[in-house]
């Protein structure tokens, strides 16, 4: 299997460049060259297949011999050993909980894959790779918990000042060893931009190895696919047989990426549903054909507080290049528009949702899943559609102080959580310049 740039479809690379480089030095993202759908027998078996199967199933048939079954069934064993269990609210939805990972967020998923892929190919290699992540809250805890103190491989995590929770940025400046922590002066897009800036220094890029471990970065979208069918396995499992539709709280629209390639490998779906905050630019997208990018702002829901999100080119791609098409011509809005809808909600319409799914279900719902549920609710009254999942992305005690307040009363907090409240911070400031981050780079790891 090779891979693409969504810039330039020409330009291949295998799997392990794809990995290490992250990003294509024209500054698109990398793209399977093809995907098949898989085999009508694994829907067959799909019923009595274990969560960790499904896994390595999906990822061989997306991956095509780009890395030994064995050593693929070992990564995915390892990496994908929590549960993603589908909690039923009524008839007409259910939750897919993605929290039950080290860092209790569902880019646990996508981390955890990516550091044992990463250390299965960089065994071999002398010199130290070097991941850069950009978060606006979960990727840098989960990024943090997966590489902790995997040989020789260090992590910089860039977030933004101010605009994570107090226990995600615990999450991200307290373990230490290979894990250091950029606090940045600016927005997550600020962060991601620096990111972006590094991978296309070739100066800096001959001097240190460096690999991202954003969603920008192909082996994170991977696994992310794993739980879409899995959550459709569950489904059937309480029969009901008809295609779901799945809303994904959406903020860098990696994980409603992951989805489509789930969708496109076979997988039944009636509609996706993007979920966002303020930063709507994809909904106005999907509604206008008009994609304008523009700078985030903070919302409850910091996660998904992104205004130009990366992986649009990945959706574009799969609805536009792929058919020969320009990205952003009418054709391909038309085309993402048949199986994408999106919905937009302030804090206070959030909020009420957090108190509203708890008085209802006695469910305590995170920001960024009330999100998700208010676009599933508001879709199923506009189109008396099937059931529905939301995909609840982070445990609500990760947003303790908001969650809180919402609901007037204390909530539990896991303790590998809660024993990083008395953690020491350990975090170097950055403004939003360039320079200085590519300065300390050079400083630490040259």
């Amino acid at each position: 299997m090779q891979f693409f740039s969504t810039n330039n479809p020409e330009l291949r690379v295998d799997l392990e460049e794809a990995i290490f480089r992250g990003l294509p030095a024209d500054n698109g993202l990398y793209m399977p060259e093809r995907i098949d759908p898989l085999p009508e027998s694994f829907f067959q078996e799909l019923p009595d297949l274990s969560f960790s199967e499904i896994g390595f199933r999906v990822s061989r048939q997306l991956l095509k011999g780009a890395i030994a079954d064995d050593a693929l069934r070992s990564i995915v064993e390892e990496a994908i050993n929590f549960p993603a269990p589908l909690i039923k609210l009524d008839e007409q939805k259910s939750i897919l909980e993605l929290f039950h990972g080290p860092s209790l967020a569902f880019k646990d998923f996508g981390a955890r894959f990516m550091s044992r892929l990463m250390a299965h190919f960089n065994k071999e290699k002398d010199k130290q790779l070097v991941i850069l992540v950009a978060t606006s809250g979960d990727t840098g805890g989960a990024v943090a918990a997966g590489f902790y103190q995997t040989p020789g491989i260090e992590v910089v995590i860039l977030y933004p000042k101010g605009k994570v929770s107090l226990l995600q940025e615990k999450q991200l400046t307290t373990l230490g060893h290979n894990i250091k922590a950029l606090e940045v002066d600016g927005t997550f897009d600020d962060c991601q931009h620096l990111v972006k800036q590094a991978f296309l220094d070739e100066d800096l890029r001959d001097q240190i190895r460096l690999s991202s471990a954003n969603s920008i970065n192909i082996a994170r979208l991977i696994p992310q696919s794993f739980y879409y069918f899995e959550a459709y396995k569950q489904l059937l499992g309480q029969g009901i047989i008809t295609p779901p539709v799945f809303c994904i709280p959406s903020g860098n629209f990696g994980n409603l990426t992951a989805g489509l390639l789930a969708h496109r490998l076979g997988l039944p779906v009636t509609q996706f549903i993007a979920a966002t905050n303020s930063n709507d630019v994809v909904p106005q997208y999907l509604q206008s054909g008009n994609y304008n990018p523009r700078p985030s702002v903070a919302t409850l829901s910091n996660a998904m507080d992104v205004g130009k999100p990366s992986n649009f080119a990945r959706m574009a791609n799969l609805y536009g290049q792929i058919n020969g098409r320009d990205p952003l011509e009418k054709a391909t809005w038309e085309s993402m528009r048949q199986l994408i809808t999106g919905y937009a909600f302030t804090d206070l319409e959030t909020e009420a949702a957090v108190q509203l799914v708890k008085d209802r279900f006695d469910y305590t719902i995170d920001p960024h899943g009330a999100v998700g549920y208010l676009a599933l609710d508001r879709y199923q009254k506009e189109t008396n559609s099937s059931h529905g999942i939301i995909l609840e992305t982070a445990h609500p005690s990760k947003f303790k102080p908001d969650v809180e307040r919402i609901l007037r009363h204390e909530i539990e907090v896991p303790e590998r959580l809660a024993e990083l409240e008395n953690r020491e911070k350990v975090a170097v400031e950055m403004s939003i310049i360039y320079s200085p981050v590519r300065k300390w780079l050079l400083e630490q790891y040259v």
